[in-house]
C-alpha cells in the first residue's frame, strides 16, 4: 500500500444538463473548475466534451478539436496536470472517439472493459429510462487498447461488475494488452456493483498483482463510506460532478472543489498523503507524454 493517494475529478459526465446542475461546458468553464479540483489536491481531470452551441451543453461531442481546446485550457490552469479522456461510446461507430485519443494523445484514458444492461426502475415498478446495452464486445475494446497504445495513453479499464474485473487478466493473458494495469471500479449503477464497502476486498482479490486501482462511486450519502474504505485499502481516489452532486453532509455541491476538498480530507484522516503531479505520474507509471 502506498501513502500517496492520486485523486482524479471526473469534471461533467455526459448528458447531465447544466441547466439543472454546475457542470462545466466550455473550454472556459472546464478550466476553472479543474483549477478548483486542482488546488484541493486533484491531479487527474477526467473529461468529457459537450456540444458548444446554444441549449446543447448536455449534448455528448466527440470533436477532436474541441478536445485539443479542452485539454489546452486546462493543461494552462493546472500546470503538471495529467488529463484522462473518456472513450465510453455506445454502439459500433468508435471512430470520433478513436480519433479524440489518437489526435490528443491525453497521458490517460478510459477504457470500458466490458458491456452492461444499463437500467433502473421507478418505485412503481416502470423503467426510468429505455433498457440500455453498454456494448463493449472484446473488438472494441482491443480497437481502443491499439490507439491508446499508439498515443501512449494507458488504459484505465472501467469495470461495472465483478466479471468484468476478472476480463481485464485475460486480457492481458491473450496478448491484447501488456502495459501497466489501472482498474476502476464503477460501483452504484443500479444494475453494475453497488456502492458497498465490503465488495472491496472481494474485487481486490480478482485484481492482477502490481496492479493500481480506484473507485467511480454513484449515489449520494452511500457513496462517501466507500470513498473512505477506498483510502484505508490504498487504493486512489476519485469524485466529481459527473458521479454525485451532494457532499457527505448531504447540501449540493456548487463546484467540484469542494467535492474534491471532502476527498483529499478523508485521504489525510486515513493517514495518506495527497499525491503532487510528478508523484501521480510515478505512481500511475505514465509514460511520458507524446506531443506530436
Amino acid at each position: 500500500m502506498s501513502n500517496k493517494v492520486v485523486i482524479t475529478c471526473a469534471l461533467n459526465g455526459v448528458l447531465t444538463d447544466p441547466k439543472q446542475h454546475n457542470v462545466p461546458v466550455t473550454p472556459e468553464e472546464m478550466a476553472a473548475e479543474a483549477r478548483r479540483a486542482f488546488e484541493q489536491g486533484a491531479t487527474v481531470m477526467h473529461m468529457h466534451l459537450r456540444r458548444q452551441e446554444p441549449d446543447q451543453g448536455h449534448v455528448a461531442s466527440w470533436d477532436a478539436k474541441l478536445s485539443e481546446e479542452v485539454q489546452q485550457a486546462i493543461r494552462e490552469a493546472c500546470p503538471g496536470v495529467i488529463i484522462n479522456h473518456t472513450t465510453g461510446v455506445i454502439g459500433p461507430d468508435i471512430d470520433d472517439a478513436l480519433e479524440c485519443v489518437r489526435r490528443t494523445k491525453p497521458e490517460i484514458a478510459a477504457c470500458n472493459a466490458g458491456s452492461l444492461n444499463y437500467l433502473k426502475t421507478r418505485p412503481d415498478g416502470s423503467w426510468a429510462w429505455q433498457p440500455i446495452l453498454f456494448d463493449n464486445p472484446v473488438h472494441k475494446v482491443q480497437a481502443f487498447l491499439d490507439v491508446m497504445k499508439t498515443s501512449g495513453s494507458l488504459p484505465e479499464f472501467e469495470c461495472f461488475d465483478v466479471g468484468i474485473v476478472r476480463c481485464v487478466g485475460m486480457y492481458r493473458e491473450a496478448g491484447m494488452y501488456s502495459g501497466p494495469l489501472e482498474y476502476n471500479f464503477v460501483m452504484g449503477v443500479a444494475s453494475g456493483m453497488p456502492t458497498d464497502p465490503d465488495f472491496l476486498p472481494l474485487l481486490l482479490k480478482l485484481t492482477k498483482p502490481d496492479s493500481s486501482w480506484s473507485v467511480t462511486a454513484i449515489g449520494r450519502a452511500e457513496i462517501w463510506p466507500l470513498h473512505r474504505r477506498t483510502a484505508e485499502l490504498g487504493g486512489h481516489l476519485r469524485t466529481g460532478l459527473e458521479d454525485t452532486f451532494y457532499l457527505p453532509d448531504g447540501s449540493k455541491a456548487t463546484s467540484n472543489g469542494q467535492l474534491i476538498a471532502e476527498m483529499a480530507r478523508y485521504a489525510r484522516e486515513c493517514g495518506r498523503e495527497v499525491a503532487n503531479p510528478s508523484e501521480a505520474r510515478a505512481l500511475l507509471k505514465l509514460a511520458p507524454r507524446k506531443t506530436a
